[in-house]
């Protein structure tokens, strides 16, 4: 696998301590995890080993890998292991992708409480979904679904939003047929959508009345129930963004959807193009013309500082399974499923590509690749030298032990 030019890294390591410097009083300690992580992904600061060729002794090193969910090196191995799991799960029919948006207005709540606000956001979409698709009037039916929850837009900005992937269909309420959706359509996305907004606001003003909100800074006037209920009008009467793409492919494409949407990072190193004079340029897609390619330059403290605006806090849990995926019943569910579609076994598909990790360094490569005849083995394990993580940054306070 060629290594990026240049990474995230990079810009930690440079430009770390100047981020620290600006913000080091308002950073979480996920946030300090994180970017200490980064910097020392696959470096000597973790340690590693060493492998030769029995042959021409052809020597490689390899860095142990930080592991940490954030950094855009680590995710190819839990991708690839999670999407193996869910290959057992996926239905012969075809499947739908919807998204749920939260509006700019709520992102300072947001940031100030992501573990509330983003709960909300699981619950309000599983009920929607849930709530919608057994009306009668709609599809009338038990459906299940997997959400994976994204908080950036394109340029790093704060844009929290659910991604769903749902089988087109569910089980009827006897339990004696497959419902299945219309062929080009799902379900109605402005009842989505205002339902959504519904079932949101609705929890966020029990999380207000119960003192579950952190409101300080720009949010400190919220805590009078006058400026509460203003900031809450224009919420209830705009417009909730919504999205649902007609039914597509089957069990196949929807591991490519997976692939592309699970384990995620808020921007990966294959779009970073520079590094200089303290400013990073990056590639984007902009969506609203075109899905066309354009550039973005952002001073390089400015880019840490959007990419740690989508660090989540410890053991939140990203991805979700609803309905008849949900852990307790799934089993018997889609076992149910599979006998009225007559789908006597789940599929066994490929893992896309590109959500494929490399090897594990205990496993020797299979040729070596300078002669390509001798095969490497391990010959020694390199002991971590976190002094290095001191040289690149220096935070105050901050323990590199």
């Amino acid at each position: 696998m060629t290594r990026p030019a240049l990474e995230v890294a990079d810009v930690v390591r440079q430009y770390g301590a100047a981020y620290l410097a600006r913000y080091g009083a308002t950073v979480s300690p996920e946030q300090h995890r994180a970017l200490r992580a980064i910097a020392v992904c696959r470096t000597a600061a973790l340690g590693g080993h060493a492998r030769q060729c029995e042959q021409c002794g052809h020597v490689e090193i390899t860095y142990n890998s930080c592991g940490n969910r954030h950094c855009p090196k680590c995710p190819g191995r839990a991708q690839a292991t999670w999407l193996a799991a869910r290959q057992a799960e996926l239905l012969d029919v075809p499947y739908v992708h919807t998204v749920f948006t939260l509006p700019h207005a709520l992102s300072p709540l947001a940031l100030q409480n992501p573990r509330v606000l983003y709960t909300l956001l699981f619950q309000a979409v599983a009920e929607t979904l849930l709530t919608v698709a057994r009306d009668p009037r709609h599809l009338g039916a038990e459906i299940g679904f997997l959400a994976v929850l994204h908080t950036w837009g394109q340029t790093l900005h704060h844009h929290p939003h659910l991604h769903c992937i749902v089988p087109g269909g569910g089980l009827a309420p006897d339990g004696a047929h497959w419902q299945a959706c219309r062929s080009t359509f799902f379900l109605p996305v402005r009842v989505l959508s205002r339902v959504f907004r519904r079932l949101f606001l609705t929890r966020l003003c029990h999380a207000y009345t119960a003192g579950t909100l952190t409101l300080e800074g720009q949010c400190h006037s919220l805590t009078q129930p006058a400026r509460w209920q203003q900031f809450l009008g224009p919420l209830r009467t705009t417009e909730w963004v919504g999205y649902a793409k007609p039914p597509g492919g089957g069990p196949g494409p929807v591991l490519q959807y997976l692939a592309r949407y699970t384990h995620r990072v808020a921007i990966t190193n294959r779009r970073l193009l520079a590094l200089e004079d303290g400013r990073v340029t990056f590639r984007w897609k902009d969506y609203a013309h075109g899905n066309r390619q354009r550039l973005m330059t952002l001073d390089a403290v400015e880019f840490i500082r959007r990419f740690l605006l989508h660090i989540l806090p410890t053991g939140f849990q990203r991805l979700r399974q609803y309905g008849l995926l949900a852990n307790r019943v799934r089993q018997a569910k889609l076992g149910r499923c599979r006998v009225l579609l007559q789908q006597p076994a789940s599929p066994t598909l490929p893992v896309p590509p590109e959500s494929q990790a490399p090897p594990a360094p205990d496993q020797p490569a299979a040729l070596c690749p300078a002669c390509q005849h001798g095969r490497m083995s391990w010959v020694e394990t390199l002991r971590r030298q976190p002094d290095l993580f001191a040289r690149w940054m220096q935070p105050p306070g901050w323990d590199t032990s």
